[in-house]
């Protein structure tokens, strides 16, 4: 593969990260009026129903695009054109059963799933979600093979028609259930529509972006332009490893990381069962009230989210990067690349957990127009949680690439065991309530990470040097997090005798402290040398910017 047809881990990052941010914004406004029409007990249902595809979704493919793109990286790099073929040839049929079998048991049993969630009123939406699984376990096949050539266009392409159609599926079909006075169960289902019917449209999309990939990869004049998938003629088919063999390694590599993952999907979904039954039995709630709070963690929960996108892009992306410099003996490159990873982690995920934990409530204002106290107290501790799982995604990652993937099968469990059993404890006191379900979650993420870290320490040799790249970013965010405060206060004292305190001014004086706390941000981190010449000169076009910026 020439060059120039190569994209860096970075580029492969940024194009995920652009799509991440533009999926993020629709998500959000998508969810800002269904949540609107749906009320905060819908919302609590439509936050269960997703829980429980997500674990399904979870088992069914979690380790698979991580797997196939870092078999596919690790061959394409020593030029085994043949095994790349064979490894998509053997995963997509595979998996397509794996499926198919999901899909089965998310439609025969929706009502039995719901049951066991303590929330009855997500049945109709767990059935509807249904052929979803087995949609994406086809998409997971295809995002992997061009993440393993360090191609992520493919990836991002297919996340913006998935959340284009989510939102006007979603949002068409809410208000016109709601419109025809359908209970609370049926429009939360219809809420979730576009979700299936945008992953089902992804697939020929894939296809075609998998053909074009086959086209750039190998040579015109090769033969087998049709089946081929490598930069390299492929070798005679007896001398690759036959279809059972590749179908063991390929469970090998993913199924460790399936039970790491799916521990984290089992916990989310054990600890939404055992809040909502706790908040009925030991609050005497009615499940409609239940449903209401967990409704109102889940407002937290959306925004929450929006700092891993930025995050989930870079941990996608430097796995087949780390395992092609690994398969070419380059410690010192694949340290350099884990070194830079962290470091990009969190000069993004510290100013936006920083700011969302300081402007909770004008953020629950201008999206939700909720100023309930015990909301803002939700989302001021799912911030700080939400750096947590951006250092637990990077560090993942980092396990997963070096082939340390069977270690998060012990930083997992310990992490879920202590959200379960806070929020166990913690939601059943009146004075907390629901806002022990956030520090579970804090107290969940801090420990997985602090895990990963000790196990990269003792077990990577070429492992970054986290000292270098927490302090700065870490004081630039702090300095960045005061100024938003600050701001935010000033602007609002001033504007409220202007154009009031509504929600529309609220909003207003929210992107005025934003727009200004990234500027200072900016500023910090240059003028600090907390970002240097070496870290801009990785990414494309590095040069000039770094010239822009009167970086030396």
């Amino acid at each position: 593969m020439q060059e120039t047809k190569k994209q860096n881990y970075l580029k492969g990052a940024a194009i995920l990260a652009a799509a991440s941010i533009f999926v993020k914004i629709i998500g959000a406004v998508y969810k800002i009026p269904i949540f609107s029409e749906m009320g905060v007990a819908g919302v609590g249902a439509f936050q269960v129903t997703y829980n429980i595809y997500t674990l399904i979704l979870t088992i069914a493919t979690a380790g698979v695009p991580v797997a196939i793109s870092r078999m596919v990286s690790a061959a394409a790099a020593t030029g085994n054109t043949g095994l790349v073929k064979r490894y998509f040839s053997v995963a997509l049929p595979a998996f397509s059963v794996i499926g198919v079998a999901a899909m089965m048991i998310m439609f025969l049993f929706a009502d039995n799933l719901a049951g066991f969630m303590n929330n009855s009123l997500a049945g109709p939406g767990i059935r509807v979600m249904a052929p979803a699984v087995f949609f994406v376990c086809i998409i997971s096949v295809y995002r992997g093979y061009t993440q393993g050539f360090e191609n992520m266009i493919p990836t991002a392409a297919s996340q913006v028609v998935e959340v284009l159609c989510k939102a006007a599926f979603g949002i068409a079909a809410t208000f016109w259930l709601s419109s025809r006075n359908y209970g609370t169960a049926i429009v939360s289902a219809g809420a979730i529509t576009g979700v299936t019917i945008g992953l089902g449209l992804c697939i020929p999309l894939l296809i075609w972006h998998k053909r074009k990939q086959v086209r750039l990869t190998l040579p015109a004049d090769d033969k087998g332009i049709s089946q081929g998938c490598g930069a390299l003629p492929a070798g005679s088919p007896d001398e690759l490893p036959g279809r059972m063999s590749v179908l063991a390694n390929l469970f090998k590599v993913s199924v460790p990381i399936t039970l790491g993952a799916s521990f984290m999907a089992i916990m989310v979904v054990v600890d939404s069962s055992v809040v909502l039954g706790r908040l009925q039995s030991g609050l005497s709630l009615s499940e409609y009230e239940a449903s209401s709070l967990f409704g109102i963690y889940t407002l937290g929960l959306t925004i929450y989210n929006l700092p891993p996108a930025l995050v989930v892009p870079v941990s996608i992306s430097i796995i087949p990067a780390i395992a092609a410099a690994l398969a070419r003996k380059r410690g010192n490159e694949a340290g350099e690349i884990m070194q830079s990873a962290v470091k990009i982690v969190n000069l993004l995920a510290m100013p936006a957990c920083a700011g969302i934990m300081v402007l909770a409530s004008p953020i629950l204002v201008a999206l939700y127009n909720n100023i309930e106290q015990v909301t803002i107290n939700v989302l001021v501790i799912l911030g700080a949680a939400s750096f947590f799982v951006c250092l637990q995604l990077i560090t993942t990652a980092i396990l997963q690439a070096n082939g340390y993937e069977k270690l998060t099968m012990i930083t997992f469990p310990v992490g879920a065991a202590l959200r379960i059993s806070l929020g166990y404890f913690l939601v059943v006191i009146p004075e907390i309530s629901i806002v022990g379900s956030s520090i579970g979650t804090l107290a969940c993420f801090v420990a997985i990470s602090a895990l990963n870290i000790i196990f990269i320490i003792v077990k990577v040799k070429a492992r970054p040097k986290f000292s270098r790249v927490f302090i700065k970013p870490l004081l630039c965010a702090a300095a960045m997090a005061g100024a938003a405060y600050s701001v935010y206060a000033l602007v609002f004292r001033i504007g409220s005798g202007i154009i009031g305190t509504g929600r529309a001014a609220v909003a207003v004086y929210l992107a005025a402290s934003i727009v200004i706390a990234v500027v200072v941000y900016a500023v910090l981190i240059i003028v600090t040398r907390t970002l240097t010449k070496e870290d801009i000169m990785l990414i494309p076009k590095g040069e000039k910017l770094a010239k822009f910026l009167r970086i030396r």
